[in-house]
């Protein structure tokens, strides 16, 4: 298949792109804004490859995404491009409102427009697929998971905006008739994650022997998805995901935010000692919650591991310890970022504007 992925220069995106180049004979369009989070170095391995192609542009854009459909001509999609990250929701909600809501709005209008007027092999092969949240969801507690049919309750503009673009989609499949297939995957980790997110904030914090700030009491707890896993399942739920239809992935792999940091510290303290012989548990900081920080997420991924036949691969502290390893000895790859784009500061905290 030609399959067009949006975002594909993110953390997920790449790794779904170099799943594909690596491990089928599919072809993959990456269109890609190159926003903060877009980096093109997490596709090194696959850049040369005759079956891949990169174009920058944004989804928003409607007159550049006709023109990609018009010219690529593609027998899927698969969705990632998003603002993601909840700190930043909070400090500029309006990318979110956007690049998630009308961002997808757009690419769901290219699509429909395409998908209507397209030859019959495409349409018999054509797929939309809507990469989205746990999120949406909204807040657990000490019991229960997330299921397909949990209503939505999203607490943060980050997963407001991500709740909408699915409804948007799920409309465009009962309205339109579009095939459409949405995911909702649990937190992901591993290799180039851009460095705003837990797991390589404290990761490269730790390095550096800076502080590791832990929000609130450390008690919220998500579930933990390796990126490979992930990437694996979206390309399962490409090829078989029945249109209509909605897939919870999660790695079934529940920790607190304050367990995280703990094993990432006794994983340092094996592989990286400090030179100063302390352990790396003595950088952990309790800073000021983020405003409606979600309790608990979890995830049951019964339904796509019977109707697909999906299941993750790695354990929790396999792939961590595969994260450990490979940001360890990535430098090139996260010090650029730390020294221009991100160092680690604090973000969401709302402050009152004088014009508030």
């Amino acid at each position: 298949m030609r399959i067009l992925v949006t975002g594909g220069a993110g953390f997920i995106g790449s790794a779904v792109i170099r799943h594909i180049i690596n491990n089928t004979e599919h072809s993959v369009i990456n269109v890609d804004a190159l926003t903060y989070a877009g980096n093109l170095e997490s596709l090194k391995e696959v850049e040369d490859n005759n079956r891949y192609t990169f174009v920058q542009a944004n989804v928003s854009n409607i007159v550049t995404m006709q023109v990609i459909f018009d010219r690529y001509k593609p027998e899927s999609i698969i969705h990632l491009a998003a603002e993601s990250h909840v700190d930043r929701s909070i400090d500029n909600s309006i990318a979110f409102i956007n690049t998630n809501i009308l961002g997808t709005y757009t690419l769901l209008e290219c699509a429909r427009k395409y998908y209507n007027n397209a030859d019959e092999d495409i349409k018999d092969k054509f797929k939309f697929l809507h990469v989205s949240t746990d999120e949406v969801y909204g807040s657990l507690g000490d019991e229960g998971l997330f299921t397909e049919e949990t209503p939505y309750d999203p607490r943060s503009p980050y997963s407001a905006s991500k709740a909408s673009s699915d409804h948007l989609v799920m409309a465009w499949y009962h309205t339109y008739g579009l095939p459409t297939v949405i995911t909702n995957c649990s937190n992901n980790y591993g290799p180039y994650q851009f460095p705003e997110k837990l797991i390589p904030l404290v990761l490269l914090n730790a390095m550096e022997e800076k502080e590791l700030p832990i929000y609130g009491k450390g008690d919220n707890i998500r579930d933990w998805l390796y990126v490979e896993d992930h990437a694996y399942a979206l390309l399962l739920a490409l090829k078989k995901g029945k249109p209509g239809e909605k897939y919870n992935i999660g790695g079934m792999n529940e920790r607190t935010n304050l367990k995280i940091v703990k094993t990432i510290c006794k994983c340092l303290d094996e592989i990286k000692p400090r030179k100063n012989g302390k352990k790396y548990e003595e950088l952990i900081v309790f800073v000021k919650d983020r405003p409606a920080h979600d309790r608990r997420y979890a995830i049951d991924a019964t339904k796509i591991r019977t109707q697909l036949g999906w299941k993750p691969n790695f354990s929790f502290n396999r792939g961590l310890n595969e994260t450990i390893k490979w940001y360890i000895n990535n430098e090139w790859w996260w010090k650029p970022i730390r020294e221009t784009n991100y160092n680690g500061q604090r973000l969401g905290e709302i402050k009152i504007d004088s014009n508030d």
